[in-house]
């Protein structure tokens, strides 16, 4: 027979003790899911809205314009702002990662965490820098 089975991470956080770095970093995933999601409708009610076609041809990026757009209620700001949201989950998700893994004292996972990182950030730049 099976031992008494260990309380869901739900319990452990409310008993006081840290949730595991798992639970963690699929909070992160959760919130960058379902917030980039509501950022895109309501990109797509104010296009609605707006009597903008989903097909007509989107703005362009330009990452100093979505705070002002997102402000102004503008559609393009949300649309904007929810994929920039779902192209940082994955990097938040690393960022999670890493920083449990350092404070668990796995520093070898922590360092190819950071690695990973880096790559993330260098193809950003590397993106942003070609236009």
């Amino acid at each position: 027979m099976a031992g008494p089975a260990a309380p869901p991470p739900v319990a452990a956080h409310a008993a006081g003790r840290p949730p595991s770095l798992e639970s963690t970093i699929g909070r992160v995933l959760t919130v960058g899911t379902l917030g980039s999601v509501g950022l895109i409708a309501v990109g797509v009610a104010l296009m609605t809205i707006g009597g903008i076609s989903p097909l007509a041809a989107a703005p362009a990026f330009e990452p100093g314009r979505i705070l002002t757009d997102v402000v102004t209620l503008q559609p393009g700001g949300w649309l904007w702002l929810g994929l920039v949201m779902v192209l940082a989950t994955p990097a938040a998700r690393v960022a999670a990662s890493l920083v449990g893994y350092w404070r668990a004292g796995e520093r070898t996972m922590a360092a190819v965490s950071a690695m990973i990182l880096g790559v993330i950030v260098l193809g950003v730049l590397t993106g942003l820098a070609a236009g």
